[in-house]
């Protein structure tokens, strides 16, 4: 196999309760990107489209992503790498861990093979340390595994793969404002009490659980933040009408996606989402701000081959 083009999706991370374990990954948006062997020893990024990013291989997500495949194998192997950047870079929906994800995914395809998806995560996570400073996976471990993932541990790594609701719908708000994910991740609080650990502590496993038992109301009920939410939600316009509108029209549960601004509603069903979906815009529309709205099932399969 010289070359390959692949479906590199957008993920929700954090999903209120799980800050930097917890994320999943969405069906409807995601970039596109061409990976081919070259015969000059380098790693290139030869094309961009539709978003400014930086050409030079150590300065993009994809390229270091690459680079951490290769040095692992000891491989001097080129690549040429042409990114169609559909996710709009500081949308809070994972765009440099799609860039991450989708890069080392056919890297490996084109090589063979020689990793399997959870040692490929490992990988990826060093585009997310250029990006953000920080080498998190809840982006990158749902955009390559598909599903929900959930992190369990950073050192050694551990993922797991968590069960996905067939009813299970997301509609993702995008505000057009740029929230850089390093300066979301500099206003949060080192410190937290013990009393809010323990709250987010049961959320996370009753979320958990309800995947497993497919309790969509119980679900709703654990998508709470007490740590990260109060503070990052003052950079979000309307963040609290939005999560008393999503509410009242029958939204399982809302928050944060990621580091902001996009924001997310988890729904039952296609007739709930559409309601979801229809009331943000007319809100949002009201308020002349420009926005993204999305409405997607959850990708089981993560990156995939076009």
């Amino acid at each position: 196999m010289e070359q390959l083009k692949v479906f590199a999706p957008a993920t929700v991370a954090n999903l209120s309760c799980g800050f930097d374990v917890l994320g999943c990954c969405l069906d409807s948006v995601g970039d596109e990107m061409f990976i081919k062997k070259n015969d000059l020893n380098e790693i290139r990024i030869t094309k961009v489209t539709g978003q400014s990013l930086p050409m030079e291989a150590d300065q993009n997500v994809a390229g270091v992503a690459v680079k951490s495949l290769l040095k692992e194998l000891d491989s001097n192997q080129g690549f040429d790498i042409e990114i169609s950047k559909k996710i709009k870079p500081g949308s809070g929906i994972g765009s440099s861990a799609a860039s991450s994800a989708g890069a080392v995914f056919a890297v490996n395809k084109i090589l063979g093979e020689p990793f399997n998806p959870h040692q490929l995560i490992s990988f990826a996570m060093q585009g997310e340390l250029l990006a953000s400073g920080n080498a998190h996976a809840d982006n990158v471990a749902p955009a390559i595994l598909g599903g929900f993932s959930l992190v369990r541990s950073y050192c050694p790594l551990e993922v797991l793969s968590l069960p996905v609701p067939e009813e299970l719908r997301v509609v993702v708000l995008h505000p057009m404002i740029e929230i850089k994910t390093k300066d979301s991740r500099s206003i949060i609080k080192q410190n937290v009490s013990l009393k809010s650990a323990i709250n987010q502590w049961g959320n996370l496993g009753a979320l958990v659980s309800a995947l497993y038992t497919e309790d969509y109301e119980l679900l709703g009920r654990s998508l709470q933040d007490e740590i990260v939410e109060p503070v990052r939600s003052i950079l979000i316009p309307y963040f609290q009408d939005l999560d008393e509108l999503v509410t009242e029209k029958g939204a399982l549960g809302f928050g944060i996606s990621g580091s902001g601004p996009s924001v997310y509603a988890l729904c039952k069903g296609d007739e709930n989402a559409h309601k979801v979906k229809d009331a943000m815009e007319t809100f949002y529309s009201d308020k002349n701000i420009d926005f993204d709205l999305h409405l997607s099932a959850i990708n089981k399969h993560g990156v995939k081959i076009l």
